[in-house]
């Protein structure tokens, strides 16, 4: 508790806190990871002609649930000053995303094109996620080039 409240108070001078250049869009990404968990990530309309209504595979019955655990890394990494620790949580929690989200697409694509064209189409969970992916990689770039090291850190001496 009293590193915290350490970190609060050297924090005012600067008036980060405990926040850093990259935490807005590293939270805001990683509650959107979140929700995009628990949404449709594809729409099936083949079911229509057959039961009468299209069915909806949630992400939490795939990928969704990986989303879900890079989610709160890149909420946990929002609220770490450490640079170089909060760089590799936007990046470890945002290229996953992605690599999930294209391959979700291409998924989708490849479904619908072996039966009828538009029989398999992207929710909303997908499109969240991959607004987040971007969020996040974006986020990653932004505080690798603008958040400048501390000074010193290089004549400080490393711990094993």
């Amino acid at each position: 508790m009293d590193a915290l409240m350490e970190r609060l108070r050297a924090g005012r001078s600067t008036g980060w806190g405990i926040f850093h250049p990259g935490s807005g869009p590293m939270i805001v990404g990683g509650l959107m990871l979140m929700i995009s968990a628990f949404l449709p990530w594809v729409h099936v309309t083949l079911t229509q002609s057959l039961i009468g209504e299209a069915f909806a595979l949630r992400g939490t019955d795939g990928p969704g649930v990986a989303t879900l655990a890079l989610g709160f890394l890149a909420l946990a990494g929002g609220l770490i000053p450490r640079r170089r620790l909060a760089i590799a949580h936007a990046a470890v929690a945002g290229v996953p995303v992605a690599l999930i989200v294209v391959l979700q697409i291409w998924n989708i694509i490849a479904a619908s094109a072996q039966t009828a064209w538009g029989s398999f189409l992207p929710g909303m969970g997908v499109v969240l996620a991959g607004g987040a992916a971007v969020i996040l990689i974006r986020a990653t770039v932004m505080m690798w080039r603008r958040w400048m090291p501390e000074q010193g850190a290089a004549a400080r001496p490393v711990r094993a």
